[in-house]
């Protein structure tokens, strides 16, 4: 029933600019954490953003800090990932994901505090 729909992916230059957008059914995005993350080929999956539901703080990896920016639009139940100053190591599949209710004891940081997943944006940063 939930469904989370990742676009905006795609071939960038170094230096370049990219926004992802997660578009959210079957849930109020309002109601959840969400969050941002990436696996390149051969590497396990890695948090990149995230912002809570109750504090509205967000969190991000130190690889992106200053670069990355996660956003919602509550009206359109859509998360975005805005990418600047992007890098080739920045090279990924981008999947966003719904934080679960029932793990709050799990860090933000951990993939398995997140219950939902879309099925991802490839995001190649040529140099």
């Amino acid at each position: 029933q939930v469904q989370l729909v990742e676009s905006g992916g795609g071939l960038v230059q170094a230096g370049g600019s990219l926004r992802l957008s997660c578009v959210a059914s079957g849930l109020t995005l309002s109601n959840y954490a969400m969050g941002w993350f990436r696996q390149a080929p051969g590497k396990e999956r890695e948090f990149v953003a995230a912002f809570s539901r109750s504090s509205g703080m967000t969190y991000y990896a130190d690889s992106v800090k200053g670069r990355f920016t996660i956003s919602r639009d509550n009206a359109k139940n859509t998360v975005y990932l805005q990418m600047n100053s992007l890098k080739p190591e920045d090279t990924s599949v981008y999947y966003c994901a719904r934080r679960s209710p029932m793990n709050q004891a799990i860090g933000v940081f951990n993939v398995r505090s997140y219950d939902y997943w879309g099925q991802g944006t490839q995001v190649t940063v040529s140099s």
